[in-house]
């Protein structure tokens, strides 16, 4: 591939749509590459707007930079990964969206009373923690479903 193929910094923000300091953090965590030219710019196949479209919906399904990274490890180096490749790594995700999907809907149900901060300002919620007993468990709205109570990486 030739110079004249490979992208800026700047071109694969615009294509991808993520900012240039994301490029350069995904560059330091090893789950995009880029070359330098002659000038000590940073340059891209065009094949990084695959992985950062992954990057992008495996951050949206909840995977920690750890498990994106070890997702992409296993794609192929010696060629461009194929729908068969990216199948195969999506698929291990469908538990993990199937139980995303089911605490939205019940959050999307309960949205008109208690959602589970566990604040006690609504009547309900005093009906739901009496005493604030919640509180015991840990921090956070203890009534959401689990998976929408993750922490953010």
């Amino acid at each position: 591939m030739g110079e004249r193929d490979l992208m800026s910094v700047g071109q694969v923000a615009e294509r991808s749509g993520m900012a240039t300091s994301a490029l350069r953090y995904y560059e330091r965590e090893g789950l995009i590459a880029a070359t330098r030219n002659t000038g000590g710019h940073r340059r891209f196949e065009p094949v990084v707007l695959r992985r950062l479209a992954f990057i992008r919906a495996a951050r949206h399904v909840g995977l920690s930079l750890d498990e994106i990274r070890e997702a992409l490890g296993s794609l192929p180096e010696d060629r461009t990964p194929t729908k068969a490749d990216w199948t195969r790594l999506s698929r291990s995700w469908r538990k993990r969206l199937d139980a995303e999907i089911q605490a939205l809907e019940a959050l999307r149900d309960g949205l008109d009373g208690c959602i589970g901060c566990g604040c006690l300002s609504l009547r309900t919620c005093a009906l739901a923690n009496p005493g604030d007993r919640l509180a015991e468990r840990g921090p956070g709205a203890r009534h959401l479903p689990e998976p929408l109570r993750a922490e953010e990486a």
